[in-house]
Order: C-alpha cells, then sequence, then structure tokens
C-alpha cells in the first residue's frame, strides 16, 4: 500500500540562523516590490504549478503523513488534498475578479467623483502551520498569499517531520526561492522569525501561542490572521434524526483521531433521546472504524496520536474524568506504544474536571443532557467562544434560536467539519477561537490592502462648496449636506 513506505528522502535542511533568517527576508522583500507591478497572470501561473505538483504527487503526500502519525491514504486524500485543490480550482476560477478594481457607488454629497476599491500585495508575509493537518493548512494560506501577489516565508511544523520535508521539496521544486522559502526547525526558529518585519502573519494553532504571535506583531504593528481552536459544541436536540445525528458526529470526531480544531469537543443531548443517541454512537463507530469487529485498534481507517506528549496529555484527561465519576459509555481503550486511544464516549464527568476545561484534540467525546434549549445555551456560552458550532435538529425554530443566541466563529446545521470545505464561506474564529477569516475570497482579502481609491473631477466640485471662508450661504449648505446627503 502507498501509505505504508517510507516518505522519499531529501537533503537535511540547511541550517537556520538569525543572520540567514534577515539575509532571507531582504530578499524576498526586494522581490515583492516586483511583484507588486505585476498582473493577476503570472500569479495564476505560480498557482498552476502549484496544482500541477499537486496532482503527480499523491503517493509521495500520503507517505509523509502516514510517517508522521499514521494518517490513512484515503483520509489524506480527503482532508489533506482534495480540500488543498478545492481551495485552488477555486481561486483560480475567481482570480482575475478578485484581482481587478472593485466599483462603489458614489455618494450625492460627492456627485461627479468616482470610487473603487484596489486590491494590492501586502508584502512579505509569514505562514506558521499547525502539525494537525500538516499538508493543507500549509497550503491552503500559501495560496491565498500567492493569490494576492506577496513574498511568503513558510514555517511548518517540527513535530511533523516527514510533512515538513516534504513541503519544503514542494516549494524548492516549484518556487523562485525569492518568492517562496520554506524554514525548518523548532519554537527558536518560529520566535526568530517574529522579531522580522512582515506584512501580515497567518497563523494556525493553539489561542495560548496564538497571543505570543500577536504581541510579536504588535512590535511592528503586523497585521495577523489567527486561526485558533476552542472546545466546538455539538448540540442534539429531540427532532434531530439521531441514525444521521450519530453518523456525522462519529465521523467529525473521529477524523485524524479528533486532531481537528473543529472537531465536536463536547456532546449536549436532550435528554429524552440520551439513551437512543448512545446507542446510535456505539453502531456507527462500529460501522466506520470496526466493520469486522476485530477492535478499532485493528482498523486501516483510524489516525494516531501525533507524538507521546500528547498521547499522555489524552490519556491523563480520560483517567481523570473517569477518577472523578465519569461513565464510560464507549471505549476507552489506550495504547502507549502506538499512540492509540480509541474513540471514547463519557458521560457524567463534573464540570470544572479537564475534559470539560481543555480543548481537547483527540478521539474522546464527553456528553451531558439538557432539558431546554436555553440551558444548553447557557452551558455553550459560559465558555470561551467556540470555532465551530454544531446543531442536529428538524426544528427551523431551534435552529433560529441556537444560530441567534450562542455565537461562534462558523457553525453547522446537521452536519459536522464540512462548513471548512466550502470555498464561498469564510473560515474564522471569535475572541478566544480567533481573528481574521480565510477561504476563497475571505483568504485572498486577509493577504491584501484594500485600498480605497477616490478619483475627483478637475475644477468645480460639490465639495468646494463647502469650502472656508464659512460664509452664511456655506453654512446653510453645510446644514442642507447634513440634513439630506
Amino acid at each position: 500500500m502507498p501509505h505504508a513506505m517510507s516518505p522519499s528522502p531529501s537533503a537535511p535542511a540547511a541550517p537556520v540562523t538569525a543572520p540567514t533568517l534577515q539575509a532571507t527576508f531582504d530578499r524576498l522583500k526586494t522581490r515583492s516590490e516586483a511583484l507588486r507591478q505585476e498582473g493577476w497572470e503570472p500569479r495564476a501561473a505560480r498557482l498552476q504549478k502549484l496544482a500541477s505538483w499537486l496532482a503527480t504527487h499523491q503517493a509521495r503526500i500520503q507517505q509523509a503523513l502516514y510517517a508522521d502519525f499514521r494518517k490513512p491514504a484515503a483520509e489524506v486524500d480527503l482532508s489533506e488534498i482534495y480540500t488543498s485543490q478545492i481551495e485552488l480550482k477555486h481561486t483560480l476560477q475567481h482570480l482575475k475578479k478578485w484581482t481587478s478594481r472593485r466599483r462603489v457607488p458614489t455618494p450625492l454629497s460627492l456627485l461627479g467623483a468616482r470610487g473603487w476599491v484596489q486590491p494590492e500585495p501586502k508584502g512579505v508575509v509569514l505562514i506558521i502551520a499547525p502539525w494537525n493537518y500538516p499538508f493543507y493548512l500549509a497550503i491552503d494560506p500559501l495560496i491565498s498569499a500567492l493569490a494576492a501577489g506577496n513574498c511568503c516565508i513558510l514555517k511548518p511544523s517540527e513535530m511533523t517531520p516527514a510533512t515538513s520535508r516534504l513541503l519544503r521539496q514542494l516549494v524548492e521544486e516549484t518556487f523562485d526561492a525569492s518568492e517562496v522559502v520554506v524554514c525548518e526547525g523548532d519554537k527558536e526558529v518560529s520566535t526568530a522569525l517574529l522579531t522580522l518585519p512582515f506584512d501580515h502573519i497567518f497563523f494556525t494553532g493553539s489561542p495560548e501561542v496564538g497571543k505570543v504571535v500577536m504581541r510579536a506583531a504588535a512590535e511592528h504593528l503586523t497585521s495577523v490572521t489567527l486561526e485558533l481552536g476552542g472546545k466546538s459544541p455539538v448540540v442534539v436536540d429531540e427532532t434531530a434524526n439521531l441514525r444521521d445525528a450519530a453518523e456525522k458526529i462519529v465521523w467529525g470526531k473521529c477524523l485524524n483521531a479528533g486532531q481537528t480544531c473543529v472537531a465536536p469537543d463536547y456532546l449536549l443531548v436532550q435528554e429524552q433521546v440520551r439513551d437512543e443517541l448512545v446507542r446510535e454512537i456505539r453502531s456507527a463507530t462500529r460501522r466506520l472504524h470496526d466493520p469486522k469487529g476485530e477492535g478499532v485498534q485493528q482498523s486501516d481507517s483510524f489516525a494516531r496520536i501525533v507524538n507521546s506528549r500528547h498521547f499522555q496529555r489524552l490519556s491523563r484527561l480520560l483517567e481523570e474524568g473517569q477518577r472523578r465519576g465519569g461513565t464510560l459509555e464507549m471505549g476507552g481503550i489506550v495504547d502507549s506504544s502506538e499512540c492509540f486511544i480509541e474513540p471514547t464516549l463519557i458521560d457524567g464527568v463534573p464540570a470544572d474536571a479537564g475534559l470539560w476545561q481543555e480543548e481537547i484534540f483527540g478521539p474522546i467525546l464527553p456528553m451531558r443532557t439538557y432539558r431546554t434549549l436555553p440551558e444548553a445555551v447557557a452551558f455553550v456560552n459560559g465558555r470561551a467562544r467556540p470555532l465551530a458550532l454544531y446543531l442536529f435538529s428538524r426544528s427551523a425554530e431551534n435552529r433560529r434560536y441556537i444560530l441567534q443566541h450562542a455565537p461562534s466563529g462558523g457553525a453547522a446545521i446537521n452536519d459536522t467539519i464540512v462548513h471548512l470545505m466550502h470555498p464561498e464561506l469564510p473560515f474564522g474564529g471569535l475572541g478566544n477561537s480567533g481573528m481574521g477569516r480565510c477561504h476563497g475570497r475571505y483568504g485572498f482579502d486577509a493577504f491584501s490592502n484594500l485600498k480605497g481609491v477616490l478619483q475627483q473631477r478637475i475644477g468645480k466640485t460639490s465639495v468646494k462648496l463647502l469650502y472656508p471662508p464659512y460664509t452664511p450661504a456655506v453654512k446653510r449648505m453645510i446644514e442642507l449636506v447634513m440634513k439630506w446627503f
């Protein structure tokens, strides 16, 4: 099987030092001035080269992700390659329009003038990618950055070294070294990069590190996009199709072994349907991850936890939950030799336990019941704003109530995670779960300076009627403008 092979060897990355980073930044800064003058066609050509690389290196991507945390090849295709291809295709289809002037209407008070929004590149940007989707979450913002005409430094996660090496190979094989560069390395490299005066920083990771990035960006008044995380709730009401809900919850929770920023983090179920939903979740887990009855650990469709540190963290959360009275409704098997944690559903864990306080980022799903929808909403709103919110309901009234009363970065009704794959929808967080938006036009705009331009007539204009000296006639004209325009 392709994903069981070792990743292709590569030369080790050159040592990264502060002087080499500065020299790299300066090289890209110089080149960015030339890119600023380009039209949309050269940008499209770069993206086409990236698309060609993706189309011809599927096996290499699969191998790298399998080496890093045994991610199934089909899951790599769906969540790392296909999602990147969606973004590329959508961007190429709309790039000419996005880069064009956007005409805006002129108010009567500026009669005779013309106004438009003119997108221009920000310059040199930094993308810091995470380990959980180390390929897609590096490529997706890179597509937007290149579409907007920027030069880019990409910092992959050191926690997924095979994918990090692959990204460096991709960039070296595809782009000019004065336009896109990959900097491999650990926390020290990230810290050194953050001292440079980038024109925009796109960071995906935890809220804690997001605060570090934002503080560093403030030193240069650099704009940021922060794609963070949080505890994304899934609410199931008494009108839901429980079989459908269970299958989608299990898929969303178990994708990438739960190591997904928008994975359902906890489950709130209306008390009348609690027992039936638990039965459906057990059944869905067997269908998706244990169809032969040999145990999920034997499945080739279930990934592993990325490393022993995260495995131990999850194991401690699960152990604490059980020690404090939690009841396992499903799962609970852990194996440190493989960094394996079975899909686990646990009820009765106190609200102050770690499973309810920390973002889980693994295949453990705590649950609790609620009686009324306002009670469920109050529980959700008692925590930091989530990156995503999921509701399973056939009631239009309940759907409206949740969307109006429970703020979140994004939401999906009767599904989980798939809103992330819609190129026309903005994706991003709120408060603790992030700031800024990405994907499609929103990602292009994030990496662009949207310059507002007004072109006025020469000679007599309506604005000149308001110039001093402020005679009685001018004052009357100002009053008319304030009243009618």
